[in-house]
């Protein structure tokens, strides 16, 4: 059994040889800590915690090596949605799609430079929905991609908006240096859509010292706390958004999370390449063939490919922490029985399959799937895992629904409060994830059923794949061709072409 020790000095953990990891006091010393109740017809509070770039290598979904203790301990308490998918592997779209509860074929936004609000002035984003009913709502971190913020939905923590306003063009005041510097050259008028990567995210760093404090998620969950503190004072409902910007690239985290891993024990994927690489059978279109965040324009040996998967793992435990401490200050004011928590990712990555290092155009699985726990002490699936395939657009209204508010208008997921009720409800509702290339419209699109993942696509590059995951999880083996699938396809065919009729570069094949 691992030991668990809190560190009392400085803020981050230290690690010992018997993995010295805290898992704070919500676990050990919970049974000392307040409990209340919440009082007929008294609202319940939301923490909101996101991830950046995270897919599910967390120890609660299997991965081996992963140490996630309060991620692990949240899915004890919670429900465990073991096939959740974004509806775009990019940060800006995945998030505005959920945050407004609107698919990317339905706003048209497909790039992290578009704020919803300059097209669409009258939808009401999830953080402002629950500020018009009353609630206190305050941002600390990622929550809207950076420079997209939906400033006003805020009672606190808005940021101002730079893009879509062509008057400012600085950075956010909030930025760390390097992340100003990447802002800088995004929005660098003269720089070309290809000049947009940021060599500076190629990279890792086991940070020490003084500055391992005074890294971005842990002052992003500092600003949690204070705010748990003071509102869990006040009584007033509130809706608390954490964004954390970890494991995205560049991989920096305190030296202490390296520690927890071993390189020489990382294993690397079956289908692990160098460079990119279309596997044989797929269509050319399933591979973008550059990295935009990792090994950009460089191959990856196998020792580089291993250190990088280990600093994302330590990235991963970082913010495993983080979200710890922010839990942990729920149950210190006795809010965990009156706080519904969230814990959700933006878009899946991968890492070396198929010679891919990033996120963005993936509709592989390791793109498209994110973990996704929802603990709601009121409702009786507690920790139970839940094998339906569910969208991030459903977590807009199941969050409305558990919060017994009028149901909004306009969010095209559906509330999972059945699948929290009963983990293993009948549920048959595939998801959707598209991708766009060029800016001319959608270049892919992925269905995932609980038994199939099917993908079209269009434009340069186009083909069918469909692959069985239970069968083959890493997906090197097409069956879109072999005639006993004919009648698989033409349904998920027809549930493709539904989704992206119109939308696409050329017409859905018929």
């Amino acid at each position: 059994m691992e030991r668990i020790f809190l560190h009392q000095g400085p803020r981050f953990l230290a690690a010992s040889a018997l993995f010295s990891f805290s898992v704070h006091l919500a676990g050990a010393q919970q049974a000392l800590l307040p409990q209340s109740i919440p009082a007929e017809g008294k609202r319940m509070n939301v923490l909101f915690l996101i991830s950046d770039d995270m897919r599910t290598d967390l120890h609660v979904y299997g991965h081996a090596l992963a140490r996630t203790p309060n991620l692990d301990q949240l899915a004890s308490r919670g429900v465990m949605f073991e096939r959740a998918y974004c509806q775009y592997p990019l940060c800006g779209p995945s998030r505005s799609s959920l945050l407004t509860g609107r698919r990317p074929v339905t706003s048209g936004l497909y790039s992290n430079r578009e704020w919803f609000g300059a097209t669409y002035p009258d939808w009401v984003s999830l953080p402002k929905y629950f500020r018009q009913q009353g609630y206190a709502v305050v941002r600390t971190g990622k929550v809207f991609h950076g420079g997209i913020d939906d400033t006003d939905a805020w009672s606190e923590g808005g940021e101002e908006r730079v893009y879509n306003n062509p008057v400012n063009l600085s950075p956010p005041a909030s930025l760390t240096e390097a992340e100003k510097a990447a802002h800088i050259r995004r929005v660098a008028p003269k720089l070309t859509p290809g000049a947009l990567i940021n060599p500076q995210s190629d990279r890792w760093e086991a940070v020490v010292g003084e500055a391992a404090n005074n890294l971005g998620d842990t002052r992003v969950a500092d600003k949690a706390i204070d705010f748990i503190r003071r509102y869990g004072e006040s009584g007033e409902p509130f809706f608390l958004a954490c964004g954390f910007s970890k494991p995205h690239s560049p991989l920096v985290a305190p030296k202490q999370f390296f520690d927890l891993y071993d390189a020489d024990e990382i294993p690397l994927p079956p289908d692990f390449a160098s460079l990119p690489v279309v596997p044989v059978g797929f269509p050319a279109g399933s591979v973008r063939p550059v990295n935009a965040d990792l090994f950009i324009n460089r191959s990856a040996s196998p020792e580089e490919a291993r250190a990088m998967i280990k600093a994302y793992l330590a990235c991963v435990s970082y913010v495993d922490w983080n979200v710890g401490r922010v839990i942990d200050e729920l149950d210190q004011q006795g809010l965990r029985e009156n706080t519904i928590v969230v814990f959700w990712s933006d878009h899946g990555y991968q890492l070396g399959e198929k010679g891919k290092w990033s996120k963005a155009g993936s509709l592989w699985e390791q793109g498209t799937r994110v973990p996704f726990i929802i603990h709601d002490p009121r409702i009786s699936g507690h920790g139970k895992s839940c094998p339906r395939v569910v969208e991030l657009l459903d977590i807009y209204p199941t969050l409305t629904d558990l919060c017994g508010l009028p149901e909004p208008e306009g969010p095209e997921g559906v509330s999972l409060r059945p699948l929290l009720e009963n983990p293993l409800a009948e549920w048959d509702r595939p998801a959707f994830t598209v991708w766009n290339e060029h800016g001319k419209g959608i270049t892919g699109v992925v269905v995932r059923t609980e038994q199939w993942r099917y993908a079209e696509f269009f434009g340069t590059g186009e083909g069918r794949f469909l692959t069985d995951p239970a069968g083959d999880p890493h997906e090197l083996r097409n069956l879109v061709t072999f005639p006993e699938y004919k009648e698989i396809v033409a349904k998920l065919h027809e549930l493709a072409a539904g989704h992206v009729r119109d939308k696409t570069e050329l017409p859905c094949r018929e």
